[in-house]
Order: structure tokens, then sequence, then C-alpha cells
């Protein structure tokens, strides 16, 4: 096989995903996606839902290409989403935006991430901190940018970060704090205190904090804190979030970045020459979802609630050792008690063993933490609630 050059390269090898003879391999969530689809075994892996989102946008979306919306947006995204976007954040975060010049419409939130980091990047001594576990388009994206990552970790069971190690970890060649609350994969939702500390880092080492918020409206326990409304944060703050999680649309591809104008226009001038435009007639629906009553953002809450409970029910009597989620779709679970020495393998076999498919949490770090890591296992709960059922009864046949 012949070798290609390109930074595809050290892509792959920022995700972790390049062997050492040079050959890329999938995701982890590729690989079990379609373990699950061969094996016939109940996808618990990946972050989708199996269930449809809103009628009211499922039709909105509808007309959306009946009236004709099928061409090119505007490329700073449809007027009525920037419009529903700022008025859903002074709605429920009591953040104050421009529609005209501090949003801009992406092609879901990793998109945002990407325009946001290859913007701001300028040189390899430019770093990116993180929380470790961390989602693995992060590493990814930050490779990609040729920037260096550093990562501060989170650990089992709140997966809260040490005040110390996170002071540590920045310092006057960070560029970016990149901060995702609710957290994925960990399911921790960060203290005041932690988002505090991470603002007063920014402001002394005079950083760009980047938030990923996409689970924004899945806090279970407590209350999430919205960084750009702590003193000193505003003006150094791009938040980026999106439609899928929220309205079960993640096939749509709708996100957003919200900040200061001069950090959004250096995040659009890259972003329109990667995807430019997306979705044309499912951004007006989800402006649509944007505007919909709180007792629905309340109701996917409860919702999920309850399938996180069911889940870690199901897991506990499966003999998991479970760490209780505050938000997101996921819970962690330590497989240790059922005799895991490492979750990739455990995670392989076990569709074989029981008929579900989970993800490692060994894929969501770097090599030097692997062992911190090594047989702890993520579960997905966005599934249908007689889906989970079945999935504890399989699982509850290893014991």
């Amino acid at each position: 096989m012949r070798e290609i050059p390109g930074a595809w390269r050290r892509t792959a090898r920022g995700a972790g995903l390049m062997s050492a003879d040079g050959v890329a391999s999938p995701t982890i969530f590729a690989e079990m996606s379609a373990l699950a689809a061969r094996s016939g075994a109940i996808n618990l892996g990946q972050g989708f839902p199996d269930e449809d989102g809103p009628a009211e946008v499922l039709e909105a979306a509808r007309q959306a290409i009946s009236d004709g919306m099928n061409q090119y947006p505007p490329g700073r995204g449809h007027p009525d989403l920037l419009e529903a976007v700022a008025e859903h954040r002074a709605r429920f975060d009591g953040v104050a935006l421009d529609p005209g010049t501090e949003i801009i419409a992406t092609a879901g939130a990793t998109e945002g991430l990407a325009a946001t980091l290859l913007a701001l990047i300028d040189s390899p001594d430019d770093e990116i901190v993180v929380f470790e576990p961390y989602y693995d388009a992060y590493a990814a994206l930050v490779a990609l940018a040729g920037a260096r990552l550093v990562t501060v970790p989170l650990r089992w069971p709140d997966f809260q970060p040490d005040l110390d190690e996170l002071a540590a970890a920045v310092g006057d060649r960070t560029r970016v704090i990149l901060v995702n609350d609710p957290h994925n994969p960990t399911g921790t939702v960060f203290t005041r205190e932690v988002l505090q500390h991470v603002v007063a880092l920014a402001e002394r080492h005079d950083a760009i904090i980047v938030t990923d918020e996409v689970y924004e409206h899945l806090v279970l326990e407590g209350e999430r804190t919205v960084v750009q409304t702590l003193p000193g944060a505003r003006e150094r703050t791009i938040a980026i979030s999106s439609a899928g999680k929220t309205f079960a649309t993640t096939g749509w591809k709708i996100g957003w970045a919200t900040g200061p104008a001069d950090l959004i226009d250096a995040a659009m001038t890259v972003k329109q020459y990667l995807t430019y435009v997306n979705g044309g007639p499912f951004q007006p629906a989800i402006a649509t979802g944007l505007r919909l009553p709180d007792s629905f953002f309340h109701g996917i809450a409860d919702t999920l609630r309850r399938k996180r409970d069911l889940l870690g029910e199901g897991l506990a009597a499966a003999g998991f050792a479970v760490s209780t989620p505050a938000g997101s779709y996921f819970t962690v679970a330590d497989a240790a008690p059922l005799g895991a020495r490492d979750a990739d393998d455990f995670c392989r076999e076990l569709p074989d063993r029981a008929g579900v498919v989970a993800v490692p949490l060994t894929a969501f770090v770097t090599d030097a933490r692997r062992p911190d890591y090594a047989t702890l296992v993520r579960f997905a709960a966005c599934k249908r609630e007689d889906v989970i059922r079945d999935a504890g009864a399989r699982l509850a046949t290893m014991i």
C-alpha cells in the first residue's frame, strides 16, 4: 500500500486511530455500531435516540421543504434560526445576544468546534486544555489544527477535576480551554466552583474559553452553570450547541456558535470554507423547536432521568459498579466486578456474551492515561424504555 502524506495522518494519530504500521482504523463508534448490526445486539454504545423528536419540529421541516426553502440559506444562518437562538439563550441562560453579529449556524456542534479551533490556533506551540476523558473529536481537531492537547483528568466515580491539576495545566501557551458541560462521556455536570476557576485561569493567561453545550437541556441533577454569565467570561467565550440531542434530530446536523462579534467573525471566516452552509429547510424547523414552551425542555430531562435510573438499575443488577450521571445521555460503569481487566476486550466480547453493545472509556483518553480507565465502560440511555429493560435483562445473564 502506498503512503499518502498529509494532515489526515496527524488527525488519525491525535484521535488514537493510527496503528504502529501507519494504518488508520475506524472510530470505536463505527466499530461497535457495525458489531451491533452484525450480531443483532442492542446498541447502547453510540449516543443517538431511537425515537423521533417533537411533531411540531418535524412538521415545520416538511412545511419548509414544501415552501421551497431548499437552496442555500444565508452564510451566517437562516435569520429565523438566529433570532430563535438569541431568544432561547436569553430565556434559559440569561445571555443577551445580537443575532446579526454574535451567532452563526453550523453543521452541528462538531463543525462549530472545528471552525472555532481552526480559526483560533496559529502555532504548534498553542495548547488546548480539555478535561479527560474527552469527546473523541477534540483530540482529532486539535491535531488537525496542529496544536498540542493538554488534559486534566476526571476520576471515577464523580469525575470532577482537581483544581490544582487544572491550574497546572493552564499556562501562557494555553490558547483555548475547552469545556464540555454536561460532559460526554462521563455524564458529570461541573460545579460552579470549577467553572469559576476556568474563567479565572483564562483571564490570567489570556486564553479563550470554548464551551460545548450540546446536552444543555439534559441536566438530571443539580443546576448547570452557564459559563458566559460568569464575571469576566462573556468577552472571551464562544459557546457551541446544537439541536440534535435536544430535539432527537442528530441526523439534521443543525448547530450554532455564539459569542462576542470578533470571535464569531473569526470562526465564521473559517466556517464558510468548510461546509459553507447546510440544512436549509431544517434551520427554520429548529427555530420552531427552540420556541417550544418550557414544559417541553423540562419534559425531555424528566424522561431521560427515568431512562438513566432504569439503565443504572439494570447495570447494578448485572454486577457493574455504577457512577450515576448528573447529565447527558451517558452512564459510566466499572466492569471490574465482572472480571474485566481491559474495557476494549470486554466491549468486543459483550455482544456475544450478553447481546448488548457498549463503548470502552479508553476510547476517550490519551495512551498515557489508559490504565486509569482500564475497566470503565460507557452506556447510552437515549433509547426506548423497553429497549433499556431488555438490555438490562440480557446483561443480567452474565452473573
